[in-house]
């Protein structure tokens, strides 16, 4: 089969968005709220920050001067409802255990979800919080922004029109040395605010990506995790594990808080593979490898952002009733397979989803 090698990466999904922009509040104003999501929607297309939300007041009138926000509210305002007039959707960016109360006041006050992953700290929990957004008839998107990646939705394609024959196995990875980064009292690493470790931080971008570039679920895990440095008391250090899906397809898994940087996905095929390296960071610059018994191509994927385009594609889906994936119930398969990893890493045990 010729490979058809763009000379450009294109949105996929683009059409015509006359209402725009659609207004977000940004409800938690950590650093990746600040130093990347913040300026995403800045440079995006159809989206913009009219209010932002911290348990600090001094915090939030910070960055709304930052980034001209026309409200700084409080976690006690926003749940009252103060400026709601002011946003039309609301960007959850705390830790995941605090995702819930967030996501019942934007439904409550009517407004559109995009909701970091993984949706909550629990799948009892992420549940509840898909119900709400039902409930009151409000969108709700789980932010993986690799499915709104352009050269990632390119893979999924050659994978889609069987460019490496049928998919047999894949193969994602995902580590760096966590406390380089901020020391042990980040909450990414409080199984409280967590859920987890390094599973439900970082693990979770190769098992979704596996599953949306198989188009598929998983249908049972096998798994183990440990931890052996005294900072990552409760949670998961390292984490390895294994998805089933349909067809004898598998997906074999890890990520750490306490390893060498690593971030590669690759797909195995009947007639090929595609290799992607240096895929999960918002900064990386992805290498694509595909090999076929035509030869072997290279492609550099130079493309925007892919932050800016989550909240572009989130702001066209609100806006165009376009269908919207990944939607609530996709990222509640994601903390239930999560629920499960740890299961059979407490129980040696393969374990059915």
């Amino acid at each position: 089969m010729e490979l058809d090698i763009p000379t450009r990466f294109e949105r996929d999904w683009d059409r015509t968005v006359e209402d725009a922009p659609l207004r977000f509040a940004v409800v938690g104003l950590g650093g990746f709220a600040r130093n990347t999501a913040l300026p995403a929607i800045a440079d995006s297309d159809y989206c913009e920050t009219t209010a932002v939300v911290s348990g600090s007041p001094e915090k939030a009138d910070r960055v709304a001067d930052e980034f001209d926000a026309a409200y700084a509210l409080t976690y006690d305002e926003y749940a009252d409802g103060v400026g709601a007039d002011a946003y039309d959707a609301v960007y959850v960016v705390t830790p995941n255990a605090l995702h819930l109360p967030h996501v019942e006041t934007a439904a409550e006050l009517e407004k559109d979800v995009l909701c970091e992953k993984p949706l909550e700290a629990t799948a009892d929990r992420a549940e509840r919080l898909v119900a709400v957004c039902e409930d009151a008839g409000v969108s709700l998107m789980t932010a993986y922004r690799m499915q709104t990646a352009r050269s990632v939705r390119w893979v999924r394609r050659l994978i889609d029109d069987g460019v490496v024959g049928d998919p047999v196995q894949v193969h994602g990875e995902f580590s760096f040395r966590l406390l380089e980064q901020g020391g042990p009292d980040q909450w990414r690493i409080d199984s409280d605010l967590a859920g987890g470790g390094a599973l439900m931080d970082i693990g979770v971008y190769p098992m979704n990506t596996a599953r949306y570039v198989l188009d598929a679920d998983p249908v049972a895990v096998r798994a183990t995790s440990h931890a052996t440095q005294p900072a990552f008391d409760g949670v998961d250090e390292h984490v390895a594990f294994q998805l089933e899906f349909p067809d004898a397809v598998t997906a074999s898994c890890t990520a750490s808080f306490n390893a060498a940087s690593a971030s590669r996905f690759a797909v195995t095929g009947t007639e090929g593979r595609i290799v992607v390296d240096s895929i999960f960071g918002v900064d990386d610059e992805r290498r694509i490898t595909v090999e076929t018994d035509g030869g072997r191509t290279v492609v550099d994927a130079a493309a925007p952002n892919e932050v800016t385009e989550e909240f572009d594609y989130f702001a066209t889906a609100v806006l165009t009733e376009m269908d919207l994936e990944p939607d609530g119930r996709h990222g509640l398969t994601d903390v239930r397979t999560a629920e499960a990893v740890y299961e059979s890493s407490e129980t040696g045990t393969r374990v059915e989803l």
